[in-house]
């Protein structure tokens, strides 16, 4: 009856409730209780209210590191798995910290597009989100 699934064997969008239910959980050993949107609702695709009742979190699911110009001063939070390990961070404060770095500013993606992402964590980025790290 309970035989665990591959992951890559799923599409794009078991992929994202998969991932959903996975950083959800998470979040609620942190005391928050996730809400997932039916369509981007100001970049955010669930939210993630607190148990005090004065906290809550747009949150924007990604399956990387990731960030996108399109999320500048929307006041969302973009989480993602690496492997066992659940990450929610801020956005524009995070985007700030690796501009600073200067080691995507004159990349073509991002001179281009304005977004960038990374498929695994380099050493400088497990730094830069270490205090996100749940």
């Amino acid at each position: 009856m309970f035989e665990r699934i591959d992951y890559r064997e799923l599409n794009s969008r078991q992929q994202e409730n998969y991932n959903f239910q996975k950083v959800a959980g998470q979040l609620a050993d942190y005391g928050y209780n996730c809400l997932r949107l039916n369509d981007d609702w100001q970049g955010a695709d669930f939210l993630a209210c607190h148990v005090n009742g004065n906290t809550f979190l747009k949150v924007q699911l990604k399956g990387r590191f990731t960030i996108d110009s399109k999320y500048i001063g929307r006041d969302v939070h973009i989480a993602f798995l690496d492997g066992d390990e659940c990450y929610v961070y801020p956005h524009d404060s995070t985007l700030e910290a690796v501009l600073a770095k200067n080691i995507i500013n004159a990349s073509r993606a991002w001179q281009t597009t304005r977004a960038y992402s990374w498929p695994r964590l380099s050493k400088w980025a497990s730094a830069l989100l270490e205090e996100y790290r749940i």
